[in-house]
Formats: C-alpha cells, structure tokens, sequence
C-alpha cells in the first residue's frame, strides 16, 4: 500500500503513515529514545522498499544516522511529527505484545535485590516503552502498567497471599485476574512500587499513599498509590488518572438532551448548591470537573475544596485537604470564601459543620458544587437533615440534585442482536418507552473487549429540581419517598428509566442496568440475558 498524501504545507509534501508500512522489526535496530528525540521512523513503502519518515527533512544527522544502522539507502518523506510519534508508540506496544510469554519467564527469575539496586526516586515521567536494559523488577512494574493502560484499567489491585500474588485490573468498573506471580516477588515488585511513588521501602507496618507518573509514548498518565498492611503482606492499589479525562465537557459524559438542558440551566444561576450524589466510583468527579470546564471564564473566580485533586483544571484554584494537619473541608471553606470566590466545589459533603458552611455560603451568593453518597436523588435531603441541617436552610440552599451511575457500553466490534427468552417482567416498562418492536443487543466477546462484550462507560442521571412544591414537601420533613412520587409526578427520570432508554438504543444491556441500578426484583429476562451471552 502507498503512502497516502494528505495535504500540502509550504510547498511541501506530508505524508501519512499507514498501519500496514510499520515494520517493528525494523523500527527495533533503533533506540527509542533516538527515534522520539529526533521524530524519526523507518516505514516501508510498496515492493519493500524502506523509507525514513522524518519531521524535518533537513535533519541530516538524524537521517545518516538512520541509513547507517539499516545499512542502505533509503528516500526520505516529511511526516507531522504527531504522527511519527504515533507511528513509534505502535511499533513498540508491538512489541511489547510479542514479548509476553518470555516475560512471564523473567518474572519467574526475579529476586529481591533487583529493587534493592534502584534506589533513585523517580521525579519526572517515565515511557514505559523504553523497557530495555531495565531490572527484571523495573520490566515487572512496567509490564503491568503498561497492560493496564492498555487495557482501559482505572485501577490496579496487587494482592498478596500465602503462596502467591495475584494481580487484578479493574476495566469499566469490573475486576479481572489478569496475572498470578510466586510469593517471592512480592518483596521486589512493593520495593519498586513504593521508590516509584516516592515511599518509604523500610516500613511494613503503617498504610502509605503516594503518586506517580508514567508515559506511553504520547500519553501521561497520573498514578495515586495506595499501600496497607494485610496479613498476607502488603496490599497495592494503584488509581490511574488518565489527563485526558479532566477535559471532558457535559456533552461527552451521556447526558440525554433534556437532562443536559436542564442541567445546564442550574449550573448557570448565581448562587445555591447543587448535589451530585451516588456510590463511590459512579462518575460523580468527573460530571462535577465537566461542570467546572463549562463555567471556567475569565469573569469567574471558581475555587475547590478536594481529597485528593484528581485532575488539575488550568483556570481553576485546587485545594487539596490534608487532615494530619487539620486542613479539612471545612477549614479549607472558611480560608476560601475570603478569596472572593464565585463558584465553589467542594469534594464531597462528609459532615455537619461542613454542610452548614457550603449553605451558608450559598445564600451568600455562591455557586456551590458538591456531592454526597445517597442511592438516589431524593434521599439527599434526608441525608441533610440526618446530619443535623434544618430543613428550611435545605429549601433555601439546595436547588437541584442529581443521582448517576455508570454503564458499560456494548462493544461495537462485537455487538450483536440479542432477545432474551423472557421479556414478560420489563416488557410493560420497555413499552412505555417504546411503543414499535423491540431491538436489544449485546457483546458476543471478542479480543478487543477482553471477551467481556462492553467497551467503555457512559452515565445515566436521576435529575431532582427543586421547585416551590419540593421545597414544601422539604420543610414538611416529607420523606424521600413522598419527595420522589411528587418528582415523578413532574416528570422525573429515574436511574432505571434512563437506563432503559440506553438498552432501547442499542447502548447496553438489561443485565448491565440491573447490576448498576441494583434493582430490588431481579427479572428472568437479567437471568436469562447472562445465560445466552
């Protein structure tokens, strides 16, 4: 296949390189770090022959160098350099791929002085890519965050037993067992861990959290550090923060067009609370960051209160508490409304006395963010009132709450037509949503879901406005039942509606709403769903 044109720039041809013209093989006679500096790549061109990619065609010593190692001549084309960096990360992830069996091989060779011999704290970004010449230790940890990035995991789980160490990544909300490594390792994969996170090697006794980052080619990526002492030895939880995430906008995270309306609609009033609330890992960080990019203008002061900063935002004050000092959310609050703020997040509501200042700054005229864990909207005000906070201060202050979960998304690669055997359970509330046939569909399992049938994750919302008739129901000290029959009765989504809505649409599955709204009556159809999949 020919390298295909794409455009013309100052008289000059830019290329684009196809998938088929990378030969690993031969991108791996050069370093990588040669080829990144330099933005170089050899590619192959159609009947075989070799040409040099370069970013800058009069890179000379680049290019001699290049045709020297390859040992022939070669043409020279002039790439973006975006693209040969690109081009590089691929080969080498290749690679790596090929590498996996005598990997499992080197592990298995490892032993505790390996850690001991690298006792330099990491202070910039390593590549993982660049993996040789590294320890066995030092290709162990790489190997693993590499597979995991790789593999979409928001989380690694290294957890040691009697006799082994398994290794588990958690991929769209679930945990799979992707690695078993004999116990003797354990001491020189923590070591390694623990240098990268900047830790304490010799205490085994107390938990230690850290941070770290790591490279893939052209993506950064942030890792929060976790460590606890458990009886079979120290227990690692690794949290990867893609940046990427924290530059979301609402219209990527799978609002519906009216709830993003509506939504919006709130977050651009002057002053109130608004509540995101849900179990923990259920997106509310990140709706309450694409909230903050949305608002985020030169004329806006916008300060936060978190534990921890997951994403740094360009624009924005990030506070991060720290309670071995008595930094907490609510002394951070009191320091920060002296700052002349406009719009304040705070992380999450955990107390009273943090609760009674967000209000307070509220009807001071201030746009307050926040979230609390409630298994639905309505029951945020009764979670209010149970620490302490008087109704008529909740019908003043709150002005909309708003529950989510995260779905899993069908895999396109392997999405199929799917009609369980017995729909008699959901059918009445699917036919109230869709009145035609119904069309469901599912993952078959493929290669590039790791055989789950879901790739990636979109959010359903349960969104509660709190009109005069809620506020009355409030200051009642209705119950969150009574709250949500008066919402329903308004129009109000639930978290098990939207997500029907999703299945209609071919986005997911019936089983995977049921898991993730945790529905009291499980279905047959859920049942039988899990069987033909």
């Amino acid at each position: 296949m020919n390298v295909a044109q794409t455009k013309r720039t100052e008289g000059q041809q830019l290329w684009k390189i196809a998938p088929e013209q990378l030969d690993p093989s031969i991108v791996q006679k050069l370093p990588l770090e040669f080829l990144k500096k330099q933005c170089a790549i050899p590619i192959v061109l159609e009947g075989g022959r070799t040409a040099i990619a370069l970013a800058d065609l009069l890179n000379v010593e680049a290019y001699d160098a290049i045709v020297s190692i390859l040992g022939q001549p070669c043409p020279r084309v002039r790439c973006p350099a975006p693209e040969i960096e690109s081009a590089i990360s691929q080969c080498y992830y290749h690679a790596s791929e090929q590498e996996k069996q005598s990997g499992a091989d080197e592990r298995a060779a490892t032993s505790e002085a390996n850690a001991a011999a690298t006792t330099s704290v990491q202070t910039h970004a390593e590549d993982l890519l660049n993996i040789a010449s590294k320890a066995p230790a030092i290709k162990l940890v790489n190997k693993i965050l590499f597979e995991a990035v790789h593999s979409r995991a928001s989380d690694i789980h290294i957890e040691p037993y009697e006799t082994e160490v398994t290794v588990r990544f958690r991929v769209d909300g679930v945990l799979h067992n992707v690695l078993g490594l004999p116990k003797h390792q354990a001491s020189s994969l923590l070591s390694r861990l623990k240098i990268m996170a900047n830790l304490n090697i010799a205490e085994h006794r107390l938990p230690q959290d850290g941070q770290s980052r790591v490279r893939i080619g052209d993506e950064l990526v942030d890792i929060r550090v976790s460590v606890i002492p458990t009886a079979g030895g120290e227990r690692v939880v690794l949290r990867l923060l893609d940046k990427g995430r924290g530059q979301l906008g609402l219209q990527d995270i799978g609002f519906g067009p009216q709830t993003l309306s509506t939504f919006r609609d709130l977050i651009g009033v002057s002053h109130g609370i608004i509540l995101l609330t849900g179990p923990t890992g259920s997106g509310k960080t990140t709706t309450l960051y694409a909230a903050l990019n949305e608002l985020n203008s030169e004329e806006r002061n916008i300060l936060t209160v978190e534990d921890p900063v997951e994403y740094q935002l360009p624009g924005i004050g990030q506070m991060q508490i720290k309670s071995k000092i008595n930094l907490t959310f609510a002394n951070c609050l009191r320091h920060i409304l002296r700052q002349d703020p406009d719009v304040i997040m705070i992380g999450e509501i955990r107390d009273r006395e943090t609760a009674e200042i967000a209000i307070q700054a509220s009807l001071t005229g201030h746009l307050v963010l926040s979230t609390l864990h409630t298994n639905d909207a309505p029951s945020a005000v009764t979670r209010l009132t149970e620490m302490g906070i008087e109704p008529y201060l909740i019908s003043s202050s709150v002005i909309g709450v708003m529950a989510q979960r995260l779905l899993r998304v069908i895999c396109p690669e392997c999405k199929r037509p799917h009609q369980p055997r017995d729909l008699n359970a959901v059918e009445a509330e699917l036919r109230k949503l869709q009145s035609g046939a119904l069309e469901l569909y599912h993952g078959a399992g493929c290669e590039a879901c790791l055989n789950t049938g879901y790739t990636g994750r979109t959010a359903i919302f349960e969104l509660l406005v709190m009109d005069d008739e809620i506020k009355d129901l409030v200051i009642q000290r209705r119950g969150a039942h009574i709250i949500k029959q008066a919402a329903l009765a308004k129009g109000m989504t639930t978290l098990r509606e939207d997500g029907l809505r999703r299945v209609l649409a071919g986005v997911t599955t019936l089983e995977e709403v049921y898991r993730v709204t945790q529905d009291s009556v499980k279905s047959n159809a859920g049942v039988s769903e899990r069987a033909d999949c």
